[in-house]
Parts: structure tokens; sequence; C-alpha cells
């Protein structure tokens, strides 16, 4: 199993999403950090399964929910870079 770092972008990525989503409905934000845990448990299990999107940045969509996870690999580290709503623009994801 691989261990996962957060960048602070990514984790201000994910509290504003998750802010989003609580003033959409009470709890939705819960459901969506559910999604996220999910989502690590994957990248930390198989993260080549994941395809690459630009040079060895690796992209996992995170499940019921237009974001998805950017994240490189180092030998048994992953970082993740950014969480990014899949329907912006693609200049906001991490280069």
């Amino acid at each position: 199993m691989y261990a996962i770092f957060i960048r602070s972008e990514a984790l201000t990525d994910m509290k504003e999403a998750r802010d989003w989503y609580d003033s959409q409905s009470i709890g939705l934000g819960d459901r969506f950090y559910e999604a996220l845990t999910l989502a690590f448990a994957r990248i930390a299990e198989t993260p080549y399964i994941f395809p690459t999107v630009q040079g060895d940045i690796h992209r996992a969509l995170i499940r019921r929910y237009p974001y998805a996870l950017f994240f490189e690999i180092d030998g048994q580290n992953i970082y993740i870079l950014a969480c990014a709503h899949t329907r912006r623009d693609p200049r906001h994801r991490p280069h």
C-alpha cells in the first residue's frame, strides 16, 4: 500500500467543494468526503490503474461527483496535487 500526502492547495479544493455541497443540502458535504475517502483508498491500493493526463500526473474520478483527484507517484508515496471540478476550465488543473 502506498502512503498518501495531500498538498495544502488540494485540501483547500476539497474543503471548498465540501462547503458548497453542504450549502446545497445538509449532509451532502459529508457524503462528498466519504466519496473522497473511497477514492484515496483506491489510489493507495492500485495507483497505476488511473490514467495519466499530463506527464506523470494521474487522474482519479470521484464516484457520483463531478470531481477528480490529480496525483503523482514517487516511489511508495502518492502526492495529491489537486481536487478539481471536471467541468471547469482545464487550465485550473495542476501542471
